[in-house]
């Protein structure tokens, strides 16, 4: 049976006229020529989504990759994430326009989300109404959240024009399936993204894990990103190994078959399988 999924494809968010490609490619603290080079490496090996950050530090590496790739501007998205507020709606909104200017693609992202709900809800208020500001000066194409738990989305529609969020990135894989904030976000139609959905490589020996890479011929990489892509997640793995780069992109041959769905399900271990954030709801 043919695989249901195509490196192609793209997800709409909710009432927004962005799609988003439903494959991406993270580069988490990927440093300089490095940055630049994994991501020429995923744009010729079929990845149409980076995710970064200013957190990352590596914005400019991210466009210079993109606009030497000569992969034309509208089929790449781009998304990045505003860390801290800056004190007043202005001056996060001047925060968010450095970074547009970082990218240096066309004078817009197709995503930014507010990277953490840690700031407090005025911190939070104040990330959100620069990011629609943001978004009506077309600076850009979608907006979201990530880490934020039910309460602080609902928190959002006191005050926000746009609500939901497009996007919620949280923490995802077998072991952390944050299912509370999953359905809430399923509910409302919000894209849920899946980082460290490779767990970074800490459940490489894991048994069961390795016993489906091999019944499918697969790399325990390679499931792991089936997996999230057959729960409706976009995955967003990240390497800077070429071959790696390469080899998680070739997702789109097999199927996970529902009983082993069912068992990498049941190796869920709530907020105590996160190896980064599990958030609060």
């Amino acid at each position: 049976m043919p695989a249901k999924y195509a490196i192609t494809d793209l997800v709409a968010l909710p009432h927004s006229a962005a799609r988003i490609p439903g494959l991406g490619f993270g580069v988490y603290r990927s440093e300089s020529d490095v940055c630049t080079n994994s991501c020429l490496k995923a744009l010729s090996a079929g990845y149409r989504h980076i995710d970064s950050a200013q957190y990352y530090a590596n914005e400019g590496e991210v466009g210079e990759a993109v606009r030497r790739s000569q992969v034309a501007r509208d089929s790449v998205f781009v998304t990045t994430k505003i860390l801290y507020p800056g004190g007043s709606v202005e001056k996060s909104y001047q925060s968010i326009v450095e970074s547009v200017e970082k990218f240096n693609l066309d004078g817009y992202v197709d995503l930014f989300l507010i990277h953490s709900p840690s700031s407090g809800a005025e911190g939070r208020k104040e990330m959100w109404q620069a990011l629609e500001k943001a978004l009506d000066d077309g600076k850009v194409r979608s907006i979201g959240v990530s880490n934020f738990g039910v309460g602080h989305i609902e928190e959002l529609r006191s005050f926000a024009k746009v609500w939901p969020p497009h996007v919620n990135q949280i923490e995802l894989h077998p072991w952390c399936q944050q299912r509370t904030i999953n359905a809430y976000c399923r509910k409302h139609g919000i894209v849920v993204e899946a980082y460290s959905p490779l767990v970074r490589n800490q459940k490489a020996d894991d048994a069961t894990l390795n016993k489906l890479a091999k019944k499918y011929g697969k790399t325990t990489a390679q499931v792991l990103i089936r997996y999230c892509l057959q729960k409706e997640w976009v995955p967003l793995p990240k390497s800077d190994t070429p071959s790696r780069i390469e080899e998680n992109a070739k997702v789109f041959d097999f199927d996970i078959e529902k009983e082993d769905m069912d068992t990498l399900d049941g190796l869920d271990q709530g907020d105590q399988g996160a190896i980064v954030c599990a958030v609060k709801n």
